[in-house]
């Protein structure tokens, strides 16, 4: 009897306990490094892991091949704390949305921009908020793409000294950050909001 009044007690407690709700949002902005640190302090977001996607070799490596890929981070987020549009939003104000070649210092096609979206709700949103960019900036042209997402390739093993880089190594992202001029070119488009 106690094994069963036990059994019944423990159902009810996982029955009842309020369940775990988290979305995923892939977004490329250049250097993952500080893709992972810009959304890491965004509030309601509790994991942002680098790597790749958009290209079609399969298992790409930072120092090996990730031909056609974009560096890319994976936000796990909680939509009852940050939704999707505050997800963008704050996408938006940490990427210079006018580069066609790349993202601050780093030149490349890896280090493009883009918006991968997962369903129809993530594309209208993202179009609308690459719209609402576009009006902002009437005389220069976004060039941040909507594009449908692929496999998300996490960096792993040897590599993983990628993830949480800024967290690891301190001095080096720093150092890399500011000669890359990122935060300048932030606050020159986007001014203050960039700055938070």
């Amino acid at each position: 009897m106690r094994y069963i009044t036990t059994c019944i007690v423990l159902s009810l407690s996982i029955l009842s306990a309020p369940s775990a709700v988290a979305d995923k949002a892939v977004l490329a902005g250049g250097c993952f490094w500080c893709m992972e640190k810009d959304f890491e302090s965004l509030e309601g977001v509790s994991e942002v892991i680098s790597g790749f996607t958009g290209g079609s070799a399969k298992n790409p490596t930072y120092d090996g091949d990730h031909t056609g890929h974009y560096e890319a981070v994976e936000i796990t987020y909680d939509p009852n704390v940050v939704n999707y549009q505050g997800i963008l939003d704050h996408f938006w104000i940490n990427i210079d949305p006018f580069d066609a070649k790349g993202q601050f210092c780093d030149k490349g096609p890896s280090y493009l921009s883009a918006i991968f979206i997962s369903s129809a709700q993530e594309r209208a949103l993202a179009e609308e908020s690459r719209q609402r960019v576009s009006a902002k900036f009437p005389d220069q042209k976004v060039v941040t793409p909507v594009l449908e997402a692929s496999t998300f390739y996490p960096i792993r093993g040897a590599e993983s000294h990628h993830q949480d880089f800024y967290k690891k190594s301190p001095v080096r992202y720093n150092t890399y950050r500011w000669g890359c001029g990122r935060d300048k070119r932030l606050r020159e488009i986007w001014g203050a909001p960039a700055a938070q």
